[in-house]
């Protein structure tokens, strides 16, 4: 005897938003995976193994559509568990017919459990020949896009360049190889003879000075040829002072300083001045103009001569 409605509504509940997590999160890593891929395809577009990108580009292909197909899914959940009300009636609403025959058909092509799961509670709420009809799609109510993304077909050679051609966009690959000749002439930038009748530019400013330095005036050609030579390194005063910089092999920190080719060394500093020796006054200072006796008499002597 299959449990009442009211029992089973709550556990649909619960496995939809399981299946949405784990929807997403499978989402996000097939996307993190398909950019190594492609990254492994610029690589081997590069080195020029073309088929072998081209049989590989395939698996990127599939792992795209099948990311579009668990998107498409995650969206049919949502929206069963906004409705989720509408589960309570004894059949299948019009509204979400074509969201559960979706997952039911969509769901043993899947590697989502929760989907699973989901089905196995659905099949249980509408019977098994809800199932049957979703599972061979007779009323054709299982979404077209669902039918097409499950179609185990290979993908169109315009397709497979198309992947290859965007890959090797993206990663800055020459794919497919174009050769000089193939991109054409290049522009003719200078231009016929006819235009030197119109100059413009660069052009038209020397047309504009030629007239002042051309004539017969020999001063205006003088100041343009003075004006055009460079003076010698040795013009002007030069300075007496050199300075040697250090070599680069060394650790020289200070280079020699020579005035007029001799090298000039630093002074040397005055020895200090013990205390138990006392320094020679020098002369003119203090005590210089103040006589002793002996001078004094000496010179009133020379006054009485």
């Amino acid at each position: 005897m299959p449990p009442p409605p009211a029992a089973i509504v709550p556990k649909i509940k619960v496995q939809l938003k399981l299946a949405i997590a784990r929807l997403r999160m499978v989402q996000k890593r097939d996307e993190a995976l398909a950019k190594n891929q492609r990254r492994v395809m610029a690589q081997l577009l590069e080195v020029g193994k073309v088929d072998s990108a081209m049989i590989r580009v395939e698996n990127i292909i599939r792992s795209d559509i099948i990311s579009e197909l668990h998107e498409i899914l995650e969206l049919y959940c949502e929206l069963l568990l906004a409705r989720a009300g509408l589960l309570e009636a004894p059949t299948c609403d019009p509204g979400l017919e074509e969201a559960v025959k979706s997952i039911i058909y969509a769901a043993p092509k899947t590697e989502i459990k929760e989907l699973h799961q989901v089905r196995v509670l659905l099949a249980e709420k509408f019977g098994k020949e809800f199932v049957l009809h979703a599972m061979e799609n007779t009323d054709n109510k299982v979404s077209d896009k669902v039918v097409k993304k499950l179609s185990v077909t290979p993908p169109k050679p315009e397709l497979v360049t198309g992947y290859l051609e965007e890959i090797a966009k993206a990663y800055g690959v020459n794919w497919p190889r174009r050769h000089q000749d193939d991109l054409g002439d290049p522009p003719d930038l200078l231009g016929d003879d006819d235009d030197d009748d119109n100059p413009s530019g660069g052009q038209a400013q020397k047309n504009l000075e030629a007239p002042l330095v051309s004539g017969d005036d020999s001063e205006l050609e003088a100041r343009a040829e003075l004006s055009k030579a460079t003076p010698p390194k040795s013009f002007g005063p030069t300075s007496p002072l050199h300075v040697n910089p250090p070599s680069p092999s060394t650790d020289n920190i200070h280079p020699k300083v020579t005035l007029n080719s001799q090298e000039l060394k630093p002074m040397k500093k005055a020895p200090p001045v013990t205390p138990s020796k006392k320094a020679p006054e020098p002369k003119g200072s203090i005590s210089d103009g103040i006589p002793n006796v002996d001078e004094l008499a000496k010179r009133f002597a020379a006054l009485k001569r």
